[in-house]
This record gives C-alpha cells, sequence and structure tokens, in this order.
C-alpha cells in the first residue's frame, strides 16, 4: 500500500512543478531557468521539513509518501543540469556556474534550515 501512495504523491509531485514551472515561465520569461532553481529549492526546503519531523516522531509513511513520493516527483535534478548545459552552448558562462554551483549550495542550506527548525 505504501508504494501506491508513493507513486500517486510522486505523480502529484510531477503535475506540480509542471504547474509551477509553466506558471513562472509565463510570468517570468528570461533565459536563466528560475522555475528550476525555485522548484529545486522549496522542494529541498520541504523534503528538510518532512525528514525533521519524521526525526521528532512523525510516521515514516508520511516521510516515505511526501519525501520519497511528492519531493522526487517535484525536484528535478537532471532538467536542471541540462539547462545548465543549454547555459554553457549559448557561452552563458558565469550563468551556467550558477546553476551548477549555486543551485547545490541554496538547496543543502534550505534543506538544513528547514530540518533545523522542523526537528528542533
Amino acid at each position: 500500500m505504501t508504494a501506491i501512495i508513493v507513486g500517486l504523491c510522486g505523480g502529484a509531485g510531477a503535475l506540480a512543478r509542471f504547474l509551477l514551472d509553466s506558471g513562472i515561465r509565463r510570468v517570468w520569461p528570461i533565459r536563466f531557468p528560475v522555475a528550476t532553481v525555485l522548484i529545486n529549492l522549496t522542494g529541498s526546503a520541504l523534503l528538510g521539513v518532512i525528514v525533521g519531523y519524521v526525526a521528532t516522531g512523525a510516521p515514516t509513511s508520511v516521510g516515505a509518501a511526501v519525501g520519497i513520493g511528492f519531493c522526487g516527483g517535484y525536484t528535478t535534478f537532471s532538467t536542471a543540469m541540462v539547462e545548465t548545459v543549454a547555459l554553457l552552448r549559448e557561452r552563458r558562462v558565469l550563468a551556467s556556474m550558477c546553476t551548477l554551483l549555486g543551485q547545490p549550495v541554496v538547496c543543502v542550506l534550505a534543506a538544513a534550515g528547514a530540518y533545523a527548525l522542523a526537528a528542533g
């Protein structure tokens, strides 16, 4: 049963990513991958909260459903890397380095901060 719930939550996360990405690109049509960065940042923070709550005694099934399922479907490492390659192909070296090096740093900070808040 947990696997089915994780799968459904993964689909919900992918749908949320698609809708948010589409909305951000429509409102803010720039060549820098703002949507992907925001999605990975918020997904990392959400996962930090979930892991923090599980560490304080929340059911692990909730962690699996939301953490593995929703966050796994919502965040997107592969898209971030393909967008980085696209920036490099456009010779936008500074922008590509910001996504390649900056995105993991801010996502780790978001996850760590959210974990600390949730776990107390």
